[in-house]
């Protein structure tokens, strides 16, 4: 069994396990925490009654946080001609068309935390299917990567866009900020991506959509919220 350091020993004292906690409680025990050395990322995890085998019951959008994710994204942009100066000046980090594809396949380039594209890149980009896919980086419409507005695509992103998506346990695994933003902003946070995800209910679902909640940050124990 892995052995828990002092530190997250620590933190899981601050876990009253008969306690039922709401959203804010929840953050208040965790920015109570010891910290760790960095400023750790603090994940919301939603357990869903939705099946992701099924197309009809898919969770899957994006949303702009209140107060940002407080990490600045890289974005990469597929575009050409006056697309791509459009890029460059909403502040993409990089910009280019088929000259990347060599460098992505070959010598391995992952710089970059999203990708955008214009709609007649993707045929140069579906060749790195195999390369950004298990990624996660494919660009994809749903998540409003794949598009004419590469301008807006980018000052959303960098404004703290991001998106939300089931893993194939149906888990949603989301960033809502910080440590260091306190728990009044990370609830804030909490609240946009619990509202945009009950609104993303799948009219195939059944039963008890959101089954469970936890919240945590990336050195500490999770903290169950009930509903």
């Amino acid at each position: 069994m892995q052995k828990r350091s002092k530190r997250y020993q620590e933190s899981v004292k601050l876990i009253d396990k008969e306690a039922t906690y709401d959203a804010k409680q929840a953050l208040e025990v965790i920015e109570k925490m010891p910290k760790a050395k960095f400023d750790e990322t603090v994940e919301a995890h939603f357990k869903l009654g939705v099946d992701s085998k099924h197309a009809d019951q898919q969770v899957r959008g994006v949303i702009v946080l209140p107060h940002g994710t407080g990490k600045t994204q890289r974005v990469l942009v597929f575009a050409r001609g006056p697309k791509a100066d459009e890029a460059t000046a909403a502040g993409a980090d990089f910009v280019g068309a088929e000259d990347l594809i060599p460098k992505i396949e070959k010598e391995n380039w992952f710089e970059y935390d999203v990708i955008v594209a214009t709609p007649d890149m993707m045929g140069i980009i579906g060749r790195l299917g195999k390369v950004l896919g298990p990624k996660g980086l494919m660009p994809n419409p749903k998540s409003g990567t794949v598009t004419m507005d590469v301008a807006k695509a980018v000052q959303e992103i960098k404004a703290g866009k991001i998106e939300y998506r089931l893993d194939k346990n149906n888990i949603i695994h989301c960033p809502i900020g910080k440590m260091s933003f306190g728990a009044a902003k990370l609830l804030e946070n909490y609240e946009a991506l619990y509202e945009a995800i009950v609104k993303a209910k799948p009219a195939a679902a059944k039963g008890t959509y959101i089954q469970s909640i936890s919240v945590s940050s990336t050195m500490g124990p999770g903290v169950d919220i009930k509903g």
